[in-house]
């Protein structure tokens, strides 16, 4: 049995037809304009997915390059204060040595006193060294110095370093342990080189202390070269997460973006078969009863 055709049915299906050409030429002038094909979940459900699971991780991985920045930062500042420290001990034990030269009158050694304590004093502000506000060797202390001035005692907590997440699951220290490099109170290094002025000013030997320099010297270099191998993690971490951020993107790039050429040529196709259709209809719409009538 054949189905009635009238013309109201001929007109619904050919003004959807057209509906559905025009709307094809509305999403391709739409990802034309936009360079994307996927801009709202429901262009593509399953590349949507994607494309969020993709920018959750490129969100993680921006934010691990700013830790990385701020831990170059915090290394770079504590690296630079310990190779001042290391090159003023230097020069504090070359004037313990000439101050233990025997035929050195007293107004040279007190004079050598003198700038021991201002190599004393020097190499406080240098232990007190601070980045963004916060010291570098005192971890997390809110004291605002590493190192009394008066005291030498030091001020951080032990358990409280300041570390910086660079990758998923790699955590690293950014300040250095103040206590362990300088001493604290009557221990320190501050204290050791009072003790060296004040031999200089009573006429005694002041290499007798050279040993004990020497300590505090090697525990400088130690932990230069304990920040120097975290620099090295921190510019491998640089790199991975440089590698990382640029493969997100060629992902990301290739669900949503478009691929021009091809865009044009079916935006091309669509116009032709959209004025097509609008040629057809407009011969199978315009017959009406009044035409038959004239």
């Amino acid at each position: 049995m054949i189905g009635r055709i009238t013309s109201q049915t001929i007109q619904h299906s050919t003004l959807a037809n057209l509906q559905t050409n025009l709307s094809s030429i509305s999403t391709l002038q739409a990802q034309l304009s936009s360079g994307k094909k996927v801009t709202k979940a429901s262009d593509d459900p399953a590349y949507a997915a994607q494309l969020l699971s993709l920018r959750g991780e490129q969100t993680r991985n921006v934010q691990y390059e700013r830790n990385v920045t701020d831990a170059k930062s915090w290394l770079t500042t504590a690296d630079t204060a310990l190779q001042t420290a290391s090159s003023t001990l230097r020069r504090a034990r070359d004037l313990m040595i000439q101050g233990g030269n025997t035929s050195l009158p007293q107004v040279a050694k007190d004079a050598l006193a003198i700038e021991i304590r201002e190599i004393r004093s020097g190499m406080i502000q240098t232990a007190n060294t601070t980045f963004l506000g916060r010291t570098v060797f005192a971890g997390t202390s809110a004291a605002g110095h590493a190192f009394d001035p008066t005291t030498y005692a030091w001020t951080g907590n032990p358990a409280g370093s300041v570390d910086r997440i660079v990758a998923d699951g790699t955590e690293v220290r950014v300040d250095a342990d103040g206590q362990n490099v300088f001493g604290s109170g009557d221990s320190s290094l501050f204290a050791l080189l009072d003790r060296v002025a004040s031999t200089l000013e009573a006429g005694g030997n002041p290499a007798d202390y050279l040993d004990q320099v020497d300590v505090f010297s090697t525990r400088i270099r130690t932990e230069l070269a304990s920040i120097g191998a975290r620099q090295n993690r921190i510019e491998d971490a640089t790199t991975r997460l440089s590698d990382a951020g640029l493969n997100l993107k060629t992902q990301i790039s290739g669900i949503e973006d478009i691929d021009l050429a091809q865009v044009i040529l079916q935006l091309q196709s669509q116009s032709v078969a959209y004025e097509a259709s609008l040629g057809a209809a407009s011969r199978v719409l315009a017959p009406s009863l009044m035409e038959f009538l004239r």
